[in-house]
């Protein structure tokens, strides 16, 4: 269960809590598993701050409600995320489309879980985009593996720069000339593994 911050049993605002946490949370190594029959569902505003998350995001990120309402998404992103996926999905959304990726996101105890997430842009009744939609399935533990190789693979090119911005860039770089070579965008990769 997750362990309250000082400020949290202070009563201050347990968003400004999760952000915190997200931050000084270290990896446990331990996985957690949920069933091939359950959804995590969370929605967000456009900055990605969630609006809505159900049961199943809320028991396996280890949050309550109050602390995820308001919260960034990125709350419980994992540090072995490369930050060139999140890159990919960004502009995808951000242009209109849907996105299916694989990630590992990190609980607030510091356990983590892999989905497969289908993330949808929002529309409003003009037509423009008002927030995102994110559905996440069991991943195919299969796949795992090769999706682990590929992102240490981007993360390492990440870390290798002393710049965050050139890390980035050189990670994207990297992920466009894999998807090149294989000929295929990043959606069809991950359903072609």
């Amino acid at each position: 269960m997750l362990q309250r911050t000082p400020a949290a049993r202070r009563g201050e605002n347990p968003r400004a809590s999760s952000r915190k946490l997200a931050r000084t949370v270290a990896p446990t190594g331990r996985e957690r598993t949920f069933l091939e029959d359950e959804l995590i569902v969370t929605k967000t505003d456009l900055k990605g701050r969630i609006t809505y998350a159900n049961d199943v995001f809320l028991r396996l990120s280890a949050m309550t409600e109050e602390e995820a309402l308001g919260a960034p998404h990125s709350v419980i992103r994992h540090p072995d995320m490369p930050r060139a996926i999140f890159w990919l999905l960004w502009e995808t959304l951000q242009s209109g489309k849907e996105i299916f990726a694989y990630v590992v996101n990190l609980a607030m105890d510091g356990d983590h879980y892999w989905v497969f997430a289908h993330v949808t842009p929002s529309f409003g009744p003009d037509g423009s985009i008002i927030g995102y939609h994110s559905s996440r399935r069991t991943p195919d533990r299969s796949v795992l593996p090769i999706i682990s190789g590929v992102y240490a693979d981007l993360k390492a090119e990440e870390n290798r720069h002393e710049s965050r911005a050139l890390g980035l860039e050189a990670s994207v770089g990297l992920l466009q000339a894999q998807l090149k070579e294989k000929g295929m965008p990043y959606d069809e990769f991950v359903f072609s593994l």
